[in-house]
């Protein structure tokens, strides 16, 4: 889990998801992007990841063509669009939005745990988001009535997950066919070499770097 921002389905918290997916990967170009069709994706990624480019001269009279913004050679972005009837999913089609249908392709092949376009897996971690957090079920008297408690819980399910919560898919097999010892996000990711329990995780000092000085005054550029 890169990123969790939690707030209402806006442009401008797309922006801020996509920013930080950005900044929490070093700015490197993502092998494949993928989302349902919600339009404000598309330009956050385009913020997020594109560059300044001028133009060279051409020679001709005129004026110069000024500087403008170009997405990375090799990011691909594709949507999932579903139809349904009835409540029901009936269909699924992908779109291609940013990059070449080469490109795509080349993406899928080279995946380990899909062959299509799909959001499955975001999809997939919010049924365990639900799961985890009672005051996310449907239909219940458990629903939040305090924000600021709604976005704690929130994070601390979500980010719990990578260190604390052994993924059944990530074991690996050895040589024989037998399975090694459960791993997390995090342990398949290089970050730890063991799964945390959430009293370690809970009390580990953390600080995230933003690389500014914060408005406040004596703070310093981590906080």
């Amino acid at each position: 889990m890169l990123s969790v921002v939690v707030g209402r389905r806006a442009p401008d918290l797309a922006d801020v998801l996509l920013e930080e997916v950005y900044r929490r990967t070093g700015g490197r170009v993502p092998l494949l992007l993928t989302s349902d069709e919600y339009p404000a994706y598309e330009e956050a990624i385009r913020a997020a990841y594109a560059e300044e480019v001028v133009p060279p001269r051409t020679g001709r009279p005129g004026r110069p063509a000024g500087p403008r913004r170009v997405l990375p050679e090799g990011l691909v972005y594709a949507t999932v669009h579903k139809e349904r009837e009835g409540n029901r999913v009936v269909g699924v089609t992908a779109r291609l939005v940013f990059g070449t249908a080469e490109g795509l392709a080349e993406a899928l092949a080279s995946s380990a745990v899909s062959r299509g376009v799909n959001t499955a897996f975001v999809e997939r971690n919010n049924g365990t988001d639900r799961h985890r957090a009672a005051r996310k079920g449907r239909k219940t008297y458990r629903f939040s009535k305090d924000w600021e408690v709604h976005e704690a819980m929130t994070c601390f399910t979500m980010y719990s997950y990578n260190f604390c919560w052994p993924v059944r898919t990530l074991r690996e097999r050895g040589a024989k066919g037998k399975l090694g010892p459960p791993r997390t996000p995090a342990m398949a990711a290089g970050l730890t070499d063991h799964v945390w329990s959430l009293r370690e995780w809970a009390t580990h000092p953390a600080v995230e770097r933003h690389g500014r000085q914060d408005d406040r005054p004596g703070l310093p550029e981590q906080y």
